[in-house]
Order: C-alpha cells, then structure tokens, then sequence
C-alpha cells in the first residue's frame, strides 16, 4: 500500500478514570480536526451527551473535560497504520502499530473496564495486545455512521458506560 503512514492520537486520560473506551484508529475528518469523533454523522458525542448530560454541540476541549470528570478515558488500539479513506477495513493489516497498553495501565491502574467502540477495535486488540490482569473487556456496538442500528439501540447498549463510570 502507497498510503503515508498514519499516526493516532494521544489518550484522553487522568489519574481518576476507571473506564476506558477504545476505538480502532482515528477517521480522516477526525484526523483532519485533531479530535476524536470529529466526524458529525458518528453517534459517539450524541450519546455521551445522553449518558452523562455532555452538550454534544459544546467545545472539544469542554466534552474532553466533561468525559474526564467522569472517569471516562477515550484512546485507539493503534498508534499507527496506513489507511485509504476512513474504513476500518482499508487498514492495511501490514502497517499495524498497537499502543503502548502495558505502560498505559501501568500508569493509570484504576482503570478496571476497557469499552470497545465496535467490532474492529476489540477485534484488533485481541490480535495485537494482551489483555491486563483483571480488566473487564466488553464490545459494544460501533458508534460509526457506517453502523447501522436500530434507532436507539446503540445507545441502549452504550448505557452500560453510565452505570459503572
């Protein structure tokens, strides 16, 4: 693949978080905004904004914060790949470069639940990470516009976050 190397973005982490929530790797309009979940269409503001009263339309940096007080952290699976376009299936399964999770959890060891945003991201974690010793892992539906669920049931599944956070 003739696709730049891509690299991801740093976690949004504090030493209060406890839930951790990971994507696969970063969009292109995320990438091109600097921030996670930067494409419109994806459910993933709309429904922190259901679960902990986040106004979805407010600042980055406030929704980052409002996520934090919550014990919320927000990273990917990977650190780096090559990409065409914004499909978790263009990844090219050559270019992977996972986060560094054992430094991570070291560093953070009050996080007890870790959150996959979709198939992918757990599915790549599995590959390329081993999980922590007594870490609870759940997949949860993908907040991806490319998902398509049920009105409602994505966020139904996602209440889980609100009931151990």
């Amino acid at each position: 693949m003739s696709a730049p190397l891509l690299q991801g973005f740093p976690p949004v982490v504090d030493e209060h978080a406890r839930v951790l929530i990971l994507g696969s790797f970063p969009s292109v309009q995320s990438l091109a905004a600097g921030q996670y979940y930067a494409n419109p269409r994806n459910a993933f503001w709309p429904i922190v904004s259901e679960l902990f009263g986040v106004d979805a339309a407010a600042p980055y940096d406030s929704r980052l914060l409002a996520l934090r007080s919550h014990g919320v952290a927000l990273w990917d699976v990977l650190q780096r790949c090559r990409r065409v376009g914004s499909a978790d299936s263009a990844i090219d399964p050559k270019s992977l470069v996972a986060n560094n999770f054992a430094e991570f959890f070291a560093n953070y060891p009050a996080i007890a639940r870790v959150y996959f945003n979709g198939a992918k991201s757990a599915d790549l974690y599995r590959r390329l990470v081993h999980p922590a010793e007594g870490i609870h892992y759940e997949r949860l539906p993908s907040t991806s516009p490319a998902h398509a669920v049920r009105p409602g049931a994505k966020l139904a599944a996602w209440r889980v976050i609100a009931a151990v956070s």
